[in-house]
Formats: structure tokens, C-alpha cells, sequence
């Protein structure tokens, strides 16, 4: 990483970056962007009277976070928006509140557990911090289930539509969207492709959340949602199974279980789509080999094309093709072996 810092500064700088994830939380969280977006430039008495926070706390919070350019300082002691800063806003279509919101308290303090989860190889350690696997805490946990909800779609919303113009659904007659969320991809899939038939599968506290937003997409006729637990078993029929940003959740093991249902169950011919990032070797970057460490803490993993290969393979499939959706997305297709 080129850096024209000396290198005792720049890893300080990197060292302290806790903070600045806090800092950014807590902005979020007081709601500052749009507060700023709604009345225009304020100063830390304004954002005092608006937030019920303190006037110089405030103060200290915008300065330190117009310095990294999130925020700017007039010299009237009002603050603006940045760029940056736009992205805190609840309604920017590039929003990433959700993301700050739960980085700076979810998996803040999950990474407490971070030491552990080296020296054991990962996993585990949420289940410590939270008293529950992250799928079950969120269930039991809507209001933090709706935010992280949220973030998947400001993560990954931008990448739904590339990939569907970069993929013909339109030679299916029915796709299966497994670990479907909130419904945005099957939603795509099907405005896309007139013709095509489409079910969401999800467990079924997800289901509930996403019916409404299948119902205002207006496809109620043309898109299915079931109910269920892809460790059992999941919807048959499908030509297609997408998942997206669903496999790199889980140990190779389960993987290949997930993998191996979407097989049994799929039409012959099908196609298994699996959404993700595809690591690349050596030193070269990619924002992806940071959130596998969030992923070695859950005890997932973000994979390479061996890697697919490999959990293909022990799910009775083989990769035909890796085809780019964005910079960092790939559609990892497979097919019955």
C-alpha cells in the first residue's frame, strides 16, 4: 500500500481506525447528515438542540471527522456535507448508515473476540459475544435484523442490477432466489425477464419482512415465498438457485451442504449461481480480504476460484464459468457434475 507518510505514522493511523469507526457510528446514529440535509449548515448548539446531545462533545466529534474529509467546517462554525458525508444519509442512493450502524456496535463487539478466533481457526466467538449465532440473534433481535437487512442491500444493492444485465436470466423458466432477503435480487430478476417465474426462499422471520416489499414490487403473481432452512432442504423445480452473498457465510462443510441440497432440488439442466466475491492471489488489493476476517469470525469464508471449485466438487457440481458483475463481484455458475 502506498503510503507517503513515514511508515510509524501511517500504521498509527491504521492502528487507530477503531475510532473513526466509532466516530462515523455515532454520526449515524445521531442522525447528523440528515439533520444537516433537512435544516441546511449547523453548528454543535444547533446539533445540540436537535439531537440532545452535547453542544462541545458534538463539536469535537465533526472536527475529528471533517479531517478524514466526512464533514466540512465553515468559518462560521457551521457544518456541511461532504461526499463522504452524503453517505450517511438515510435516503442517498449510495447510503452506508446501515453499515455504520452496525460496524460500530454489532460486530464492534464481536471483534473483541478476534485473537480467538486466529488462534482457533474462527467461528465460535459471536456466539460468546452475543449469546447467539448471528442469524439467531438477529431473529431475535428485529430491530437490529431490519438494520443489518439494510446494510446487505447498501453493500450489495448496487451490484443487483449490473447483475442482471450481465447474466441472461431469460433462458429460465423458474428462479429460485435462496437466502433471498428483503427480495431485491428476485425482484430485478423478474421486471428483467417478463416471462420468468421466480421464488423467494428464506427463513421465515425473513419471509415476514419481505412481504411487503414483494407485494409493493407488484409481482404477488409471479413470485413465490417459502418458508424454510437450506441445512433441510430447499423449494425444487428452479432452473436457476441464486445465492448471493450466502455460501461465503459458512465453513467449506456447510457450504457443500447448502450447495448439495440446491443440486437435489434443482430441474436437470439447471444452473447453480453462486454471487460473490472471487479472491485473488498474491499482495494485490481487494475489499473483500477485509471482510473475510468478518467472516472468519462467524467461521465463513471469503473464497477463491480453487475454493469454489473445491465446495462445487463436494456438492456434486462442477464451475463452468466465472462471469464479472462488479470490480469485486463474480456470478461463480455451476452445473451438475
Amino acid at each position: 500500500m502506498e503510503n507517503n507518510l513515514p511508515p510509524n505514522i501511517a500504521i498509527t493511523q491504521m492502528i487507530f481506525g477503531y475510532v473513526t469507526t466509532k466516530a462515523i457510528h455515532v454520526a449515524a446514529k445521531l442522525n447528523i447528515a440528515d439533520l444537516i440535509t433537512a435544516h441546511g449548515p449547523m453548528d454543535s448548539n444547533d446539533l445540540e438542540h436537535s439531537t440532545g446531545a452535547d453542544s462541545g462533545a458534538i463539536f469535537r466529534l465533526l472536527r475529528a471527522l471533517a479531517s478524514s474529509g466526512i464533514f466540512m467546517e465553515g468559518e462560521n462554525g457551521k457544518f456541511s456535507l461532504t461526499p463522504l458525508a452524503e453517505c450517511l444519509k438515510e435516503d442517498s442512493p449510495i447510503s452506508v448508515k446501515a453499515m455504520a450502524l452496525s460496524a460500530g456496535s454489532l460486530f464492534y463487539k464481536t471483534f473483541n473476540e478476534f485473537l480467538f478466533a486466529v488462534e482457533n481457526g474462527g467461528g465460535g466467538r459471536w456466539v460468546k459475544t452475543l449469546g447467539a449465532p448471528p442469524f439467531e440473534y438477529l431473529r431475535d433481535h428485529p430491530e437490529e435484523g431490519k438494520i443489518f437487512d439494510r446494510m446487505m442491500t447498501d453493500i450489495h444493492g448496487g451490484e443487483t442490477q449490473p447483475m442482471v444485465e450481465n447474466y441472461d436470466f431469460s433462458v429460465f423458466k423458474t428462479v429460485i432466489d435462496i437466502g433471498g432477503g428483503n427480495g431485491d435480487v428476485i425482484s430485478a430478476v423478474l421486471h428483467k425477464n417478463p416471462e420468468t417465474k421466480g421464488v423467494l426462499f428464506d427463513l421465515p422471520e425473513v419471509i415476514l419482512r419481505s412481504t411487503e416489499n414483494i407485494t409493493t414490487a407488484g409481482l404477488n403473481e409471479r413470485c413465490r415465498l417459502m418458508a424454510g432452512n437450506f441445512f433441510d432442504s430447499v423449494t425444487s423445480g428452479g432452473d436457476a438457485y441464486i445465492l448471493r452473498h450466502i455460501i461465503h457465510d459458512w465453513s467449506d462443510e456447510d457450504a457443500v451442504r447448502i450447495l448439495t441440497n440446491c443440486r437435489k432440488a434443482m430441474n436437470p439442466g439447471g444452473k447453480i449461481l453462486v454471487v460473490e466475491a472471487v479472491i485473488p492471489g498474491g499482495n494485490e488489493p481487494h475489499p473483500f480480504k477485509w471482510l473475510d476476517l468478518t467472516m472468519l469470525m462467524i467461521g465463513g469464508k471469503e473464497r477463491t476460484e480453487e475454493q469454489f471449485d473445491y465446495v462445487f466438487m463436494k456438492a456434486g457440481l462442477k464451475l463452468t464459468r466465472i462471469i464479472p458483475v462488479t470490480p469485486a463481484i463474480c456470478i461463480v455458475e455451476g452445473e451438475v457434475n
